[in-house]
């Protein structure tokens, strides 16, 4: 028998639910706002956590305990459908070209090499909401196959001033200091946060490579690689809102995250032949630096006109990342012994995107809703390398020609969408398109290579919802989508930063394109009860693809290559409930079929593979005590030249409400160290096994305190607080 609640806190669950329960009728008879889908929401307690709208799913993260002291990947991993990799990169439905946008635009920080590193960096505290679309409508970009991320960041603000401040110690030297404030009053409203984190990780690399397996003379090479990061995180943001009159609104929006840090590795390598001989072995030493700063200055304004619901928004918006890395090496040749030489490594990426935008939506008669919208976006990108050996004689540096690189790549895209909504009964329509026309344009500076490409397409979609009886809801939905490589997957020079797995891009790799459907069924009902079961079509071509070749003395190299065929098919299905009256649960799956045929890569016959993505999360919540385990698996995938195995992760949390104000969080993140990618590589010529795992079991304890606000903002408790279910 649970424990009574303390004294006022009974008044005020009973007045929260007798209003929920005036509300419910209004809500059913009402009729959404317009220009917005129809919707069905999944209600826990008082605060929703998940919404079913007609082109997307929202999932609303304050349940989440690791968004306290986590990343975005922490939070990531525990969304239905997503999947991240112990690097921190997002799979969409097991496709890993997905557009990750921030309220809306475009992060260049996500995109390429360092994308994971930037995820794991963002702050998770910092979200609002998650955005999980599939099957986009037109007034997103059509770039994404996979589909598309939307993080929205908090922008709720409570009259007068409010504020929070938190501080955690986590495992292995980890902390985390934050504090955020706003003020808003009359036409004004002013935001500001900031945050320190200190952060620490460990990741192992090894891998074994046979060249030629089925010959006597066949050579086995095997790499190890121990490596530390150390790093410093500082985001900042700041957000200041005008309204002129009740039509008219100005707003500005600026954020800074910079991350710093030292990385340092030991690499062992030796090459052995059949009979077990030792070949030749190696150790190398490593210690360096990277930093990585990311910057978003984004400049709205919104006008209400005459009707109802109309309106004209126009933004301009500018994002760029710097990241910069220096390495320097020592070698030691073990076998055959040979005196020891040192040299170094250094590179810089940079990131920009700038982009005019204007939407105007506009309410019609007989619940029509028309949006059209324009949109121009150039993205620049910009990769410089170079390395040097030391002379020991003279010490000094001697330019290593092989590691000079100087890439630049610019995309210009003019892009116009109409999208028309029609609300009649049990039926909702959303039909759209979005036509685009994009110029590219690289050039290889070390090399003088240059390249140009045009592209003049229509990308249209449909989305049908039928409302059936008890709560149930039909809904079906197709769209097509295009990848543009990314520029690092263009730029043909070769990567020498972790020898002896080289890597290099394609400057002749195409565009994907996808065609997607899918066709659901869910059901929403009482006590946070709902399921659903989505059945879902992905036919690829020209999806990107990485080869892997042996080029001697157990050097590898991956280049980028698009596969011609490349389908996918399978049913995501997701049921919530109760299991006792205060434990809820989140069950979901992906039961997929995937096919390539990479004959025309060398690599015979049509592969197929069935597997089963599960996510599991329970939830206790007991008075001021709140628990959590979530459960996430990955299963096998394909690749042309072989397979990745699977991956699991647990987390759990616990958080004690000490008073209205003060919270007490405890969490653990990848409770078993299950973060391992691993790749085996099977051909008639090469045969090789690829590890790369983080050391989880990631620890955070802290406390969060909120100060200032309404006594009804101070109810609601911080972030991830939510009220108790029924």
């Amino acid at each position: 028998m649970s424990p009574p609640p303390p004294r006022g806190e009974l008044p005020r669950r009973t007045a929260a639910l007798v209003a929920l329960l005036l509300a419910l009728p209004q809500a059913r008879a009402a009729d959404p706002p317009p220009g917005q889908p129809l919707e069905s929401i999944t209600v826990l307690g008082t605060r929703i956590e998940v919404e079913n709208l007609i082109d997307r799913k929202v999932y609303h993260i304050e349940a989440d305990l690791q968004s306290s002291f986590g990343s975005l990947t922490d939070v990531l991993s525990n969304l239905p459908s997503v999947d991240v990799d112990p690097d921190g990169n997002v799979a969409l439905r097991g496709d890993t070209n997905v557009l990750i946008l921030i309220d809306g635009k475009p992060a260049p920080q996500f995109t390429g090499a360092a994308a994971g590193d930037a995820l794991q960096a963002f702050p998770a505290s910092e979200i609002e909401r998650i955005e999980v679309i599939t099957n986009p409508p037109p007034e997103f970009k059509a770039e994404g196959t996979a589909g598309i991320l939307n993080i929205i960041t908090r922008k709720h603000r409570p009259h007068g001033f409010a504020g929070t401040l938190q501080g955690s110690l986590g495992s292995g030297g980890r902390s985390l200091l934050g504090t955020s404030a706003s003020y808003a009053a009359g036409a004004w409203t002013l935001a500001l946060t900031a945050a320190y984190r200190a952060d620490f990780r460990r990741r192992s690399l090894m891998s074994v490579v046979t060249a030629a397996p089925s010959s006597a003379e066949a050579v086995t090479t095997t790499n190890t690689i121990e490596e530390r990061y150390n790093r410093n995180i500082v985001p900042l943001t700041l957000s200041a809102g005008y309204a002129f009159n009740s039509r008219q609104r100005l707003s500005i929006d600026l954020a800074r995250n910079a991350r710093h840090g030292l990385r340092d590795y030991i690499e062992f390598t030796d090459s052995r032949g059949v009979p077990g001989g030792l070949l030749a072995a190696a150790e190398r030493l490593s210690a360096g630096h990277d930093s990585e700063t990311d910057g978003d200055a984004k400049l709205a304004f919104r006008q209400q006109l005459a009707r109802e619901g109309e309106a004209l928004d126009l933004t301009v918006h500018r994002a760029v990342s710097h990241e910069h890395e220096r390495y320097d090496y020592s070698n030691f040749p073990l076998t055959p012994p040979a005196a020891p030489f040192e040299d170094n490594l250094a590179f810089h990426e940079d990131h920009g995107t700038s982009e005019a935008s204007a939407d105007y939506v506009r309410p019609l008669p007989g619940r029509r809703t028309l949006k059209l919208g324009y949109d121009l976006e150039r993205q620049d990108f910009q990769y410089g390398a170079g390395g040097a050996n030391l002379d020991a004689a003279s010490g000094l540096e001697l330019t290593n020609p092989l590691l000079s690189d100087d890439f630049r790549f610019t995309r210009r895209t003019h892009a116009a969408y109409a999208s028309y909504q029609l609300d009649s009964g049990r039926w909702t329509w959303l039909l759209g398109g979005r036509g685009e026309l994009t110029r590219t344009d690289g050039r290889q500076l070390t090399t003088g290579m240059r390249t140009h490409q045009r592209y003049r397409q229509f990308f249209p979609s449909l989305h049908l919802t039928r409302a059936l009886a008890d709560a149930c809801t039909l809904s079906l939905a197709a769209t097509r989508r295009v990848t543009y490589p990314d520029p690092s997957q263009l730029n043909p020079y070769i990567d020498y930063e972790y020898t002896p797995n080289l890597s290099a891009g394609n400057a002749a790799l195409r565009p994907q394109y996808t065609q997607s459907y899918e066709l659901g069924y869910g059901y929403e009902g009482p006590r946070a009860r709902s399921y659903s079961l989505t059945a879902y079509l992905r036919r690829n071509a020209d999806s990107f693809t990485q080869l892997v070749a042996e080029l001697g003395n157990g050097v590898t190299l991956s280049t980028q290559t698009n596969l011609p065929r490349n389908d996918a098919a399978g049913a995501e299905f997701s049921a919530a409930g109760h299991v006792l009256p205060r434990l809820t649960y989140v069950l979901s799956g992906n039961l997929f079929h995937s096919q390539i045929d990479a004959t025309a890569l060398g690599t015979p016959g049509l592969r197929t593979t069935t597997g089963l993505n599960l996510k599991a999360k329970l939830d206790y919540r007991s008075g001021p005590d709140s628990a959590q385990l979530t459960l996430s698996r990955t299963a096998r995938r394909l690749t042309p030249q072989g397979e990745i195995a699977p991956i699991t992760v647990v987390n759990v949390g616990y958080r004690r409400r000490l008073s209205d104000s003060l919270n007490a969080v405890a969490t653990a993140a990848d409770l078993f160290s299950g973060q391992r990618y691993e790749r085996t590589l099977l051909t008639p010529a090469l045969s090789g096994f690829y590890r790369r795992s983080v050391h989880g079991g990631v620890v955070w304890v802290g406390l969060i305190y909120r100060l200032g606000g309404s006594a009804k903002e101070k109810d609601k408790g911080p972030a991830f607080e939510y009220d108790e279910a029924p």
